[in-house]
């Protein structure tokens, strides 16, 4: 009946990310409650592709938008692209507007149309999310330290395995996803020396299918924990969790409600917090160009077990939480590449 269930959720989330974009704008307009100091101002947000409904980035930058909205009554528009040929034209209508206070794209593969249309418009202010955009007056960029959140859920994973076998099934090689496996890696041998880490890649965001194969010989090859860090692909991990009755570990949101009985812990990009400070910054008058990298000392990243059946043992979330704190006060140095 679990994996039945599973299966469904699955289902409806494929479709979600298939269709959720539809390339219209459409309006959040100034809700009641506000207080008023935002009033005037407005905020266009291009969501990544997979749009409203990813259980994701979106999502989470979706209400972070709302809370400033509940907060300071600003006014705000977004648009949902299908395509990555389409960031470039919406971030181009938006500053064509000449109203916004702000401009956000949400996700790295926005870089390139917020470079271009920045150049054009040096008076508009843009931010991007999870990316680095060329250096610029007019444009902040924000990303993660993933490194850092993956250090904990190495950590837990580590105390947590019955096998000292645990993996992680990435979307892609490539930097951002290296950084998570080289904390998760380096986590997890802090706490068990006799643990054996398997990553491996899917090379796509949405391949659910290739995941699961990937989770399955993980699960397979004596593996009882395998962490997902591969987009909408991820769901095949799950899916593979429940095939094996094994564990698994979400990213990016809080995935545990996705399958209690198998999700047992998450990590969190906060890109509901970046998206609020940043607003809150526009509207006090702090907004600041440049590239910033946020990990655990802004409130950027962190972790969940929050829905889970299974509980996590205290050793593991103190062991956790010692870290963390250790991390900010600059005791612990997080690697971000794998040997």
């Amino acid at each position: 009946m679990a994996k039945k269930l599973l299966a469904l959720i699955l289902s409806v989330l494929m479709v979600v990310t298939v269709f959720a974009g539809c390339g219209a704008k459409n309006e959040s307009s100034s809700a009641a409650g506000g207080n008023g100091s935002g009033k005037d101002v407005n905020i266009a947000i291009v969501f990544g592709l997979g749009g409203l409904g990813d259980k994701s980035f979106n999502d989470n930058a979706n209400e972070g938008a709302n809370k400033a909205k509940d907060e300071f009554g600003i006014n705000y528009q977004y648009v949902e692209p299908k395509e990555i040929a389409e960031f470039e034209g919406h971030h181009r209508d938006f500053a064509k507007e000449a109203k916004y206070d702000l401009i956000i794209g949400i996700g790295f593969d926005q870089a390139d149309a917020i470079n271009t249309v920045a150049a054009e418009f040096p008076e508009q202010k843009f931010l991007l999310i999870d990316g680095e955009a060329a250096e610029a007056p007019n444009v902040a960029s924000v990303t993660f330290k993933d490194n850092e959140k993956a250090y904990l859920i190495g950590i837990i994973a580590g105390m947590t395995t019955e096998t000292n076998k645990i993996g992680m099934v990435g979307g892609m090689d490539i930097p951002l996803i290296n950084a998570f496996a080289a904390g998760y890696k380096a986590g997890a041998t802090s706490v068990n020396k006799d643990i054996e880490v398997m990553i491996k890649y899917v090379g796509a965001w949405n391949d659910a299918n290739t995941a699961k194969e990937l989770a399955l010989s993980m699960y397979d090859a004596g593996a009882d924990i395998v962490y997902q860090t591969a987009g909408g692909s991820g769901l095949g991990v799950f899916s593979a969790a429940a095939d094996k009755d094994k564990l698994a570990i979400g990213a990016d949101v809080n995935q545990i409600p996705l399958d209690p009985a198998h999700i047992f812990l998450s990590s969190v990009r906060r890109v509901d917090n970046v998206v609020y400070n940043e607003i809150k910054a526009v509207i006090d008058g702090s907004f600041e160009a440049g590239t910033f990298v946020q990990g655990f000392k802004e409130g950027a990243v962190s972790y969940t077990t929050e829905g889970a059946e299974k509980e996590t043992s205290k050793e593991a979330i103190e062991a956790a939480d010692k870290a963390k704190q250790d991390i900010i006060d600059g005791k612990i140095e997080v690697p971000s590449t794998l040997d």
